[in-house]
């Protein structure tokens, strides 16, 4: 399966993923506003840290080494045998403590203890939504684009139908409950869906954990762990930053930015995953992975900088659309973030590789210190220019780190090419 061909399948997933989300964003701009925006941004973070956790932070690892074996099956169900116990166990252990402490955590990440109830509904189904997580990872692993897809488009319009009764029907509590749900219910379309396949079979998923599988797995846990620390963390701390220095509603503008980036630059990022990780795990030669990053700045970039244009020209259209009057401030965010967005996909094209090579150590530092510089650069920034800094910070903060992941690689490329020319 070629880019090209990944892209094209792929595609037709984020144009489904992103009419729902776009859709999902209509219905919480009319019904929470953007303070209520802020809300759902704190516990989106929360749920992020808790099932990356919870799964034992080990689906990248699922696929890259479900590509990397797969002339054999044997070892790819071990691997799916490891990871499934651990992440069955794992959010069985999660969920007893959220419940415990779910007064606690609605006080944490939402301020306000009578939410601490969709911390119920979260717990009570979140093996479904790491199982899910499980299957989804599998089936990129095993590079059924079709199959991934169809479970993909099921899962955005199980979140839009979700999101939306639950939003009509309980407001910003509904909206919150639905964040919490319903990657779980999608859970037994993709169920049914691997289900007929004919290498696929539920036992597989279950029983005794294999020693060198998990030791595998291991370093893509303690590289999904940090990003699932850093990444949430940062953004709650810029949020609260925001909320505390220029306001909630503020804060509110800054997150329906980050949502529309995230929405626009799915086809690419999600093109990143499918294709790119995969492949990058299962090639050998070096000048094959030189000749994937080329072609990944030939045809990914271009189209993400494309979009970025095409949406700051129709940013006021779009606010209209896609969101309310009030949101019309974040218009003078769209700029900058753009900006970040582009410099983000040229530099995530090259970080893939660490993920495709495992290369662990370097992966973990570069993940710490960019989290600690986009929090520094946004309370350095936010001090001079107000809001306008969070977004400056986010491309000032890719510019760097899309010329630590070129010199980087390009150091352990050619290191790697002299050891394979000097066998």
């Amino acid at each position: 399966m070629t880019l090209i061909k990944t892209s094209l399948l792929n595609g037709i997933a984020v144009v489904v993923k992103m009419a729902t989300l776009l859709g999902i964003n209509k219905i919480l701009a009319v019904s929470v506003g953007p303070t209520g925006y802020a809300a759902l941004g704190q516990f989106q973070n929360a749920v992020q840290i808790i099932t990356t956790f919870a799964s034992g932070a080990i689906n990248t690892g699922v696929t890259k080494y479900t590509a990397e074996y797969h002339n054999d099956e044997y070892r790819q169900r071990l691997v799916w045998r490891t990871a499934g116990t651990i992440s069955l166990v794992g959010s069985m252990l999660s969920a007893i403590v959220i419940i415990l402490c779910r007064h606690q955590l609605a006080i944490w990440f939402l301020n306000d203890v009578n939410y601490s109830g969709v911390f119920v509904w979260f717990a009570a189904t979140l093996v479904l939504f790491t199982s899910n997580s499980l299957l989804l990872a599998i089936l990129n692993g095993k590079k059924e684009i079709v199959l991934y897809v169809v479970a993909n488009i099921s899962g955005s319009l199980f979140a839009l139908i979700v999101t939306a009764l639950l939003t009509a029907e309980f407001g910003l509590y509904g909206a919150l409950i639905a964040m919490a749900i319903y990657q779980s219910l999608s859970f037994f379309i993709t169920l049914l869906i691997c289900y007929k396949a004919y290498w696929f079979k539920l036992r597989y998923l279950i029983g005794s954990i294999d020693k060198a599988a998990a030791l595998k797995l291991g370093s893509y846990t303690a590289m999904a762990l940090t990003s699932a620390i850093c990444v949430p963390l940062s953004h709650m701390t810029v949020r609260n930053h925001l909320g505390e220095t220029v306001g909630w509603d503020a804060a509110g503008y800054w997150e329906a930015m980050w949502r529309l980036s995230t929405a626009y630059l799915m086809l690419v990022t999600t093109t990143l995953s499918v294709y790119y990780l995969p492949r990058l795990s299962e090639i050998k030669d070096v000048v094959e992975i030189k000749a994937e990053i080329i072609q990944g700045y030939k045809i990914i970039l271009p189209v993400a900088a494309t979009a970025g244009v095409l949406i700051y020209l129709m940013r006021d259209l779009i606010i209209r659309i896609l969101f309310t009057e009030s949101f019309t401030p974040m218009r003078e965010l769209f700029a900058l973030q753009m900006i970040g967005d582009t410099l983000k996909i040229g530099s995530w094209i090259l970080a893939y590789l660490m993920l495709g090579r495992a290369l662990v150590k370097l992966f973990i530092i570069s993940e710490i210190l960019f989290a600690v510089g986009f929090v520094s650069l946004t309370y350095l920034f936010t001090e001079h220019f107000g809001l306008h800094g969070a977004v400056l910070a986010h491309a000032v903060n890719y510019f760097f780190y899309w010329i630590v992941m070129s010199v980087s690689m390009i150091y352990i490329l050619n290191n790697q090419l002299k050891t394979y020319r000097a066998k």
